[in-house]
């Protein structure tokens, strides 16, 4: 399984009145590893936006551990938990520069027909595209 890792900046834009950074930032990190996960798995923006079908969001969950604060830059790790016929699961892990765990998250996405707007199951050629970042039960973390 790969997982799709990067980092981010803390800058003050950030930060809230109590001087970590806010609890939105993290959805705006989310989108950006989101779209990372979509990229990697060759659906960049631009493809998404011509084809007949696109994922589309309809939950998301954060944990927050530890407070983030100016200075400091954020890690971030993303990859699948499931990937259903229409659906699929993304999780996401924040780590601070000491490489301590501060949040983690997931958000549920639902695949759709860009025409109708109905739920679209994915093709077996479309899955495969997405299979390398699924976390398996065979190869789960212990």
């Amino acid at each position: 399984m790969q997982k799709i890792s990067f980092e981010q900046e803390i800058h003050t834009f950030h930060i809230d009145f109590l001087g970590h950074v806010n609890n939105g930032i993290y959805i705006q990190w989310m989108e950006i590893g989101r779209t990372k996960l979509l990229e990697a798995a060759g659906m960049t923006t631009h493809e998404i936006l011509k084809q007949s079908f696109a994922p589309l969001l309809v939950q998301t969950t954060i944990t927050y551990k530890k407070p983030l604060y100016l200075g400091d830059y954020v890690h971030i790790e993303v990859w699948l938990s499931e990937l259903r016929n229409t659906t699929g699961i993304i999780e996401f892990r924040f780590y601070n520069s000491q490489h301590v765990l501060v949040a983690e998250g997931s958000q549920k996405g639902l695949f759709i027909d860009t025409k109708t707007l109905s739920p679209r199951r994915l093709l077996p050629e479309e899955r495969a595209l997405f299979t390398p970042f699924l976390e398996t039960s065979e190869n789960a973390e212990v």
